[in-house]
């Protein structure tokens, strides 16, 4: 299912502390910094803190511009943004600042946990959502997505939350602000914590200065493994589909774009159709042709394609579904499945999966996958 794209925002100390251990919350950056937090928060549907967050910062997480909230409303959206926040044991306290500002907040918590919050009279101030016998990101995600309307989350915190959707492949962007400041402290909390974490650098998008601190952003490389979707899936799709629309026009073969992408987020190769002048050539067929066959690193690679790979085909021997297999890869990526234009019953994907190949369809870029399309589509089979 479509989840929202997620932000991660945060600002840390030079040895990666979100606070110390006084009495009052540990300023990390100023005014500029501040404003430009304001700004992120006005564009995004959903704010989502950790019950951590709530007791031990209170925050109200609000926009604070009147005229970033008029225009907002100008835009048909509401005044602020949904505020979310997450506890598996609903203990929250009933008067922090959380609940009694701003517009729409929702919790998500556990069965028993929804029975807690309701106790501490909750219910009147926010829409109690229990996930299960167990907190779950990607429920959690499905539900701000299909149910509430939120197309982008921003996360501000804390360690915890910020930790888990990295864990789990949930975080499209980390936007990391890193103040010339130390802490030391041990008893502190820290930005990150242990565990497992995907492979692989994170792609620098972006860097700028405020004053005296310095704003990083970064996006993950890494794809996900076996048929779950991670947020870098969704990186290297647009990109497939981008390179789709790069293809020369043809009425008579889709137009696809194709990245092959190893286990550690290295791009290995991408293809189009009809590339270098080749008429018949397949996006995944020319990615493929750049990459050494006895490379090592195809095992554990993800195919990213547009389209669907194809099972069958009149202009050369091997369809795409049975080059990707031949060269070793076990992981597929794909916008939409390919119609009946050319082939009756076309199914890559169950070629694919009948020899253990995992398929993950997103459907949600299946409209940029189609669009150099459009004049095929339109035609009756």
């Amino acid at each position: 299912m479509p989840y929202p794209y997620v932000l991660l925002s945060a600002a840390v100390s030079l040895d990666g502390y979100l606070d110390d251990t006084g009495p009052d919350r540990l300023l990390l950056s100023g005014p500029a910094d501040f404003d430009r937090v304001d700004e992120v928060r006005a564009s995004v549907d959903a704010i989502l803190v950790g019950a951590g967050t709530i007791r031990a910062d209170n925050p109200r997480l609000l926009v604070n511009s009147p005229g970033r909230r008029a225009a907002r409303v100008a835009a048909g959206k509401p005044e602020y943004p949904l505020k979310v926040t997450v506890s598996g044991s609903g203990e929250l306290d009933p008067e922090a600042r959380f609940w009694h500002t701003g517009g729409h907040k929702v919790l998500y918590t556990t069965r028993t946990g929804a029975d807690r919050a309701r106790a501490l009279g909750l219910g009147r101030a926010t829409d109690v959502v229990p996930l299960g016998a167990h907190l779950d990101w990607r429920r959690l995600l499905e539900h701000l997505h299909d149910v509430r309307g939120v197309r982008r989350l921003m996360v501000e915190g804390g360690g915890t939350v910020h930790t888990q959707l990295l864990q789990e492949g949930l975080a499209d962007e980390l936007q990391l602000v890193l103040a010339p400041l130390f802490v030391g402290d041990p008893d502190a909390p820290r930005l990150f914590g242990p565990g497992g974490y995907q492979g692989g650098r994170l792609r620098l998008v972006g860097t700028r200065r405020i004053e005296d601190v310095v704003l990083m952003s970064y996006e993950p490389t890494a794809p996900g493994t076996g048929p779950l979707p991670a947020a870098a899936d969704r990186h290297w799709l647009a990109l497939a589909c981008e390179l789709a629309a790069a293809c020369p026009p043809s009425r008579t073969a889709f137009s696809v774009g194709a990245v092959v992408v190893a286990a550690d987020g290295t791009e290995l190769a991408r293809g189009h159709s009809r590339e270098a002048g080749d008429p018949v050539v397949h996006a995944e067929e020319a990615a493929l042709a750049k990459i050494d066959a006895a490379d090592p690193r195809l095992a554990g690679a993800t195919v990213y394609s547009s389209l669907e790979p194809c099972a069958r085909r009149s202009s050369r021997p091997a369809p795409c579904a049975r080059l990707i297999l031949d060269a070793g890869v076990r992981r597929v990526v794909t916008a939409w499945r390919e119609p009946d234009t050319f082939v009756t019953d076309a199914d890559g994907s169950g070629l694919l999966t009948a020899a253990g190949a995992d398929v993950v369809v997103l459907p949600e870029y299946g409209d940029q996958a189609k669009a150099p399309n459009g004049h095929l589509l339109r035609r009756t089979p």
